[in-house]
């Protein structure tokens, strides 16, 4: 199975918030994470919103392009294998659809690199 990933254009920033009342989710790229012990934001930078606790700006995403079906196993193992393997720290976002794979920008074209090189394509 050959994967495509689609490199998605903005800067993107990873923050604790303290609260939900800022959040914006009209905006076309938002993932939030409510758990007992936190709340969690990725966001484009331009799109941060003011109040957050804690926050690292600077990752850059690709999405696993397609709808990837539950049964499907190792998409993810995969890929932060190759990653890993090469000293590259990834964030991953996983949603009903499929998964987006994080990467600090410093480290992105050398992890387009690498995954290029194990037969990963980018759109």
């Amino acid at each position: 199975m050959q994967i495509k990933l689609h490199v998605l254009e903005q800067p993107l920033a990873v923050c604790r918030l303290k609260d939900i009342s800022q959040l914006d989710t009209s905006k076309e790229f938002l993932y939030f994470c409510k758990t007992d012990q936190e709340l969690s934001l990725v966001c484009p930078e331009k799109d941060l919103p003011s109040d957050t606790l804690m926050c690292e700006k600077g990752w850059r995403g690709m999405r696993i392009e397609g709808m990837l079906d539950f049964s499907l196993i190792g998409i993810i193992s995969k890929l932060s294998g190759i990653l890993a393997d090469n000293s590259i720290g990834i964030f991953v976002i996983s949603t009903y659809n499929t998964d987006y794979i994080l990467v600090k920008e410093e480290q992105f074209f050398a992890a387009k690199k690498v995954l290029s090189e194990k037969g990963y394509i980018f759109d």
